[in-house]
């Protein structure tokens, strides 16, 4: 009979495509349910995944911390039941508030905890939890902020990409057109929608340039229309389900530096230039570009100085690829150990190992 497990995300991506991946490494060693809040169900598939709803609320309304403190209550025993009534054996969290009723019941449960923290930064609601958790998976152990008592509570995973990402050809740079990506996130980023296109349009005169951007869903034909006029290439979308055709048809990206989307992009061998959102909780976004960058993977800007770097850097790499090539060379270096056999051994080794110590 096999274990249960379950796994606990909610919010955005940065939160719930972990766990969809984590559940991708699991569902055939174990019987695992998913717990997220309603935003998350945007990045569910419902026909394959195993989830239940518990819609945790927002903690940073000061006026409605009474009334949040009994709905956290109530969660919290909904959780008990939830854990106890699907003979849950073992939990593990991705992080965020959304995650915090379903933690405290697993620790009125004596559950076994384990965490993710795919931030070079560690998170808020896994430092609250640390002290609890058996381990937690980290892709370094140089977090910042991380309490040295519970540094041997980490184990090293490479950063979890979905199964994809992994078959996409490391291709050589195009000589004929240039295939510049802008993710700005389903919800879009006004300072990609609205800062680059001048840019771009004064690249194009000299320079063949496809340009393929995620945005908001309101802003697809603005941006296309807008490009169309300037008879530049482009492939504007808000959501696509074969996100990783689209990177593998890419030469670089620009982005801001969530740990999951940076981490498809390293394992796709695509350089990019990070613009770390100003506004992450501790400055997280940040640290995670300088991880790559540290390592000569990406180039980094500033938001406040976006306008004034951007373009000359976009203007240099398409006069000379060799800084872009040997961005590539890095990344593949980086990744070479990181395969999705590598990464399922290690967290099932993990999961495991208190089991076979016991026999």
């Amino acid at each position: 009979m096999q274990k249960k497990i379950l796994i606990t995300t909610g919010g955005s991506g940065g939160h719930v495509i972990p766990a969809l991946i984590l559940y991708n490494h699991l569902f055939e060693k174990f019987d695992v349910l998913i717990t997220t809040d309603k935003r998350g169900l945007d990045f569910f598939d419902k026909k394959i995944n195993k989830f239940k709803i518990i819609n945790t609320p927002r903690l940073t309304n000061i006026f409605l911390l009474p009334v949040n403190f009994f709905r956290i209550l109530f969660l919290t025993f909904k959780s008990y039941f939830l854990i106890k009534g699907q003979n849950i054996e073992k939990i593990i969290s991705t992080g965020g508030y959304m995650s915090l009723p379903l933690i405290l019941a697993a620790k009125f449960c004596k559950l076994k905890i384990y965490l993710l923290e795919p931030n070079l930064v560690l998170g808020r609601a896994n430092r609250f939890f640390l002290g609890s958790c058996e381990k937690i998976f980290c892709y370094s152990n140089e977090i910042k902020d991380f309490p040295n008592q519970f540094k041997d509570k980490i184990v090293l995973i490479n950063p979890l990409v979905r199964e994809e990402f992994y078959k996409i050809k490391k291709d050589t740079i195009k000589k004929d057109q240039f295939n510049l990506l802008i993710i700005g996130g389903s919800q879009g980023a006004r300072i990609f929608d609205e800062n680059l296109k001048n840019f771009i349009t004064n690249l194009s005169k000299k320079h063949s340039i496809k340009i393929i951007q995620q945005t908001n869903k309101k802003n697809i034909l603005n941006l296309e229309k807008f490009y169309s006029n300037k008879n530049i290439k482009n492939f504007i979308f808000s959501f696509h389900d074969n996100f990783n055709e689209i990177i593998q048809e890419t030469d670089l990206c620009i982005t801001r530096a969530g740990a999951s989307t940076l981490a498809e992009l390293s394992i796709s061998n695509k350089p990019f230039i990070a613009v770390p959102l100003p506004t992450s909780k501790d400055n997280h976004q940040l640290e995670n570009a300088n991880f790559y960058k540290n390592n000569d993977c990406c180039w980094v800007i500033d938001q406040n100085k976006f306008e004034d770097n951007v373009e000359q850097i976009l203007l240099n790499i398409l006069k000379n690829r060799e800084d872009l090539l040997k961005k590539k060379e890095n990344l593949k270096k980086l990744n070479y150990k990181n395969t999705w056999i590598n990464v399922n051994q290690k967290i099932l080794s993990t999961l495991n190992e208190n089991r076979i110590s016991k026999k």
